[in-house]
């Protein structure tokens, strides 16, 4: 048996409730791993009060979480590249809130000795994203993207990939977020009324392409108005939004994989010992209703992270 935070119906937080599970076997290409920290992501609020039922409609009871670190314990038919004991971390099939998490063994990463359990759990989603996100808007060097939700852990780790490519970026963040967006190269702006005149003055050359990663409040209109076209926007946040405008969603449904440059981008910077992802808060897995709460509330400066065990 392995211990879980799960839920059987939809609604708020309080519909979490520790579970008690079969112990997962890994299938071909899949590695049990023994959970030491989960990252928590918007998305785990979206799919327990039901708003992506039509994208992802799920089976009861069902565990969130889809980014792991831990150590392997077993593998399944066919995995040669990990065997038991190696300290690993990355995307894993939902469950990571867990004492164990079954994973895709070509969606791992090895955990460098110098990363700890919670850092590691908080890299993979905002790198697959935010490499994701820069390929599809195709912004290049020299160009100037536009970031609404810039402070949060997507928008954090995609700063710091987007100045490795010398794409220049303008971030929206609350008024306590700024000096961080500064520490990693972007120009912030406040949230709010006004809020596409400040992005002009911010940025006189113009806007080329911009990335929603907040969802909160009606903010494509002015990023189609500032880019000259809903082809140059894409939102990761406001899928509602995204149908009403004509704006790009994407939810990581694409056939390209992202995960491995991703994880390799993100280790590269922290093995410069530039990598900088700062945790909003820790909470202990039985505390995953609180967690999701604090991730619902929003504006957060990096990641929230469970530790387990």
């Amino acid at each position: 048996m392995t211990k879980a935070i799960g839920f059987s119906e939809y609604g708020g937080p309080d519909v979490l409730r520790p579970l008690d599970l079969d112990l997962p076997a890994p299938g071909p290409g899949q590695v049990l791993v023994a959970v030491r920290a989960a990252g928590v992501n918007p998305l785990d609020h979206k799919l327990r009060n039901g708003a992506l039922t039509a994208l992802f409609p799920l089976t009861f009871p069902y565990v969130a979480g889809s980014e792991v670190a831990g150590v392997v314990e077993a593998v399944g038919e066919g995995v040669t590249e990990w065997q038991a004991g190696d300290e690993v971390f990355g995307l894993s099939l939902g469950g990571g809130y867990a004492e164990h998490a079954v994973v895709d063994a070509g969606k791992l990463a090895r955990k460098p000795a110098t990363l700890g359990w919670e850092e590691a759990a908080a890299i993979p989603v905002a790198a697959e994203t935010a490499w994701r996100s820069l390929d599809l808007l195709g912004v290049t060097e020299g160009q100037t993207l536009l970031v609404h939700g810039a402070a949060g852990g997507v928008g954090t780790v995609l700063l710091q990939f987007a100045r490795s490519r010398g794409i220049r970026v303008v971030g929206t963040a609350s008024e306590a977020n700024h000096a961080h967006l500064r520490e990693l190269g972007a120009t912030p702006v406040a949230y709010g009324d006004g809020l596409a005149e400040r992005v002009r003055a911010a940025a006189p050359e113009g806007v080329d392409k911009v990335l929603d990663a907040a969802g909160q409040g009606d903010v494509l209109p002015y990023s189609i108005e500032l880019t000259g076209g809903a082809e140059h926007v894409l939102t990761i946040a406001d899928f509602a939004g995204a149908a009403e405008h004509g704006v790009r969603f994407t939810g990581g449904s694409e056939v390209a994989e992202y995960h491995a440059p991703a994880l390799a981008s993100a280790l590269a910077l922290h093995e410069a010992g530039t990598l900088r992802l700062p945790l909003h808060r820790v909470y202990p897995l039985a505390e995953a209703a609180e967690a999701q709460r604090e991730s619902e509330r929003g504006h957060l400066r990096g990641k929230i992270v469970l530790t387990v065990g």
